[in-house]
């Protein structure tokens, strides 16, 4: 008896003891961040211990070249938050002389507050000089040049690049790199290198502004945190089966009858400011309107759309009626609008997860099948969406599609894109490009698809490359997006659901494939975090407790 108690209690001590050690830490950040550290990391950088020091009262960008109003907003959108970041210094450093906690927290962060002899300065830069080599474009675009140079040495700072797009990115890339000076009085910089350019290019984030509408200045601000990690495509999910935010010029009652609420649709004038704003950030804004399914609210205003259901499902309405000649009409019309009021080169036409139950009930569906000798569903939704993409080709434009088009057997025209959500994903790439169709992914990107709040890291661990297949294979792989589905997000919690873990799809997007350690990265991630929150970007903390000066 007692030889079993002593049993139960040394076990009982061996499952204690490894338990009690997992929560001995030490005090301070999990992870600690870096100091001007660039995200995504740039593909070459060489970085000196010699440092130069801004005054903030003089400190400016100065273009040498070609300025166009791309160009001069960036500067002054720059200016200030490179001046920004002095200005919270100063607020902190007056909080510091009433608070030691503060004060030692600041001494270990940056080190002595003597500067003046310190042999690794190198005096004052007094301005950085902008030199665009060639014209400015006036709209990005699929495979537009974003390389960019920085040099800074000598006193002297120099951001240069072929195009406005790589500018803006040397920017981004430049106001990153200057860091709080000790005393707080100046900003600095260290003596720096760097040749940088993307890896892929089409780096996207997807919002879906149906399921919950999100307001504009959300828009904006989702913009903004896309430019501060160099992502070049917001895919605008606009429309779905919950709700018809988009205002027509062509069917204004879309909209009027197919929105939650008459506050809740976005006019001409807000796509319109939202193309220009996300134009003077170097991002393409592609347009998707899902079609044949996620097309309920359309049928609010125009139910003969819609296919009508009969037997278990009658009074309902399933997707769009493939069999109606006027179904092709309207589509018609509306994407005409579309291509007019987005002036991006692609559309995205959706195509995904088209339910077969209402056709399967419908008797006019079915004689339509018989009589043009369709088998089954899936021919029946590739003859609709042959159709539309071949509208789309008409207007001389080019199309995405999700890969359900591309696995029913659609013959997909030339450069037509299919977009990766499910399955596996190497195959589905392997097959895809292999048949000689440009590819997207998104499959192991889906920011709605939330386990912890440090999840970055299994975005960050997938590769778009990771497949077997030729080099021209892989060539066809364009990039990728992150997708945010709205089900359970709105405006008040999309932005920390998108950031910091978009962040993880944009360094993978951006960066050489050999910058793949995650350890490396949490340590530049947390810089990244603190550098989106002080820029008004609520990002959520990525790797568990810590801090933001």
């Amino acid at each position: 008896m007692k030889a079993n108690r002593l049993f139960r209690v040394s076990v009982a001590v061996l499952c204690v003891i490894p338990w009690t050690y997992a929560y001995i830490v030490d005090p301070g950040p999990v992870v600690k961040a870096t100091k001007g550290e660039i995200w995504p990391k740039p593909r070459n950088q060489t970085t000196s211990q010699h440092y130069y020091r801004f005054r903030p009262g003089t400190f400016r960008f100065q273009p040498t070249n070609f300025t166009c109003d791309i160009l001069n907003t960036a500067l002054v959108r720059y200016q200030k938050i490179v001046l920004a970041i002095g200005n919270k210094t100063r607020r902190v450093m007056f909080k510091r002389q009433y608070s030691s906690q503060v004060a030692n927290i600041l001494q270990s962060a940056y080190g002595p507050r003597s500067w003046s002899s310190d042999p690794n300065w190198n005096g004052f830069v007094e301005q950085v000089d902008v030199d665009l080599k060639a014209p400015c474009e006036t709209l990005p675009y699929l495979s537009m040049d974003e390389e960019y140079t920085i040099v800074v040495n000598d006193s002297q700072a120099l951001l240069s690049s072929y195009s406005i797009w790589g500018i803006l990115r040397a920017l981004e890339s430049f106001s990153q790199m200057v860091v709080l000076a000790e005393d707080g009085s100046t900003l600095r910089i260290n003596a720096t290198t760097v040749n940088d350019g993307p890896r892929f290019s089409h780096r996207g984030l997807l919002v879906d502004t149906s399921r919950h509408f999100v307001d504009t200045p959300t828009l904006v601000k989702i913009l903004d945190g896309m430019a501060y990690n160099k992502l070049n495509v917001f895919h605008w999910h606009i429309v779905d089966d919950h709700s018809f935010p988009y205002e027509s010029r062509t069917f204004p009652e879309l909209s009027q009858q197919g929105a939650y609420h008459p506050s809740m649709v976005y006019s001409q004038a807000d796509i319109a400011m939202i193309i220009e704003e996300a134009t003077l950030r170097g991002i393409r804004v592609m347009s998707e309107f899902d079609t044949p399914g996620h097309t309920r609210s359309w049928g609010v205003s125009h139910p003969e759309l819609l296919t009508e259901c009969y037997d278990q499902y009658r009074g309902k309405l399933g997707p769009m009626d493939p069999t109606r000649e006027s179904t092709y009409t309207f589509l018609s019309q509306l994407f005409r609008e579309v291509i007019e009021v987005f002036p991006d080169r692609y559309v995205h036409l959706g195509g995904d997860e088209v339910g077969f139950e209402c056709w399967a009930s419908n008797p006019n569906v079915l004689e339509y099948m018989k009589q043009n000798r369709l088998y089954s569903f899936e021919m029946l939704e590739e003859k609709f969406i042959q159709r539309i993409v071949d509208q789309i080709d008409a207007l001389n434009r080019s199309s995405l599609v999700w890969q359900e088009v591309y696995v029913n057997g659609v013959q997909l025209p030339n450069g037509t894109v299919v977009h990766v959500w499910t399955g596996n994903r190497q195959d589905l790439l392997a097959k895809i490009t292999r048949d000689g169709l440009p590819a997207l992914l998104s499959s192991c990107w889906y920011l709605d698809h939330l386990s912890t709040g440090g999840d970055w890291r299994k975005f960050y661990n997938c590769d778009p490359h990771d497949f077997v297949g030729t080099g021209a294979q892989k060539s066809l792989v364009l990039g990728g997006e992150a997708c945010m589905w709205s089900e359970v997000v709105n405006g008040n919690n999309i932005l920390p659901r998108i950031f910091p873990r978009v962040s993880a799809t944009a360094e993978k997007l951006w960066s050489p494939a050999n910058v793949n350690n995650a350890d490396e990265a949490a340590r530049r991630l947390e810089e990244q975090t603190c550098r989106m929150n002080h820029r008004g970007i609520p990002a959520q903390p990525p790797n568990g407790p810590g801090f933001c000066i």
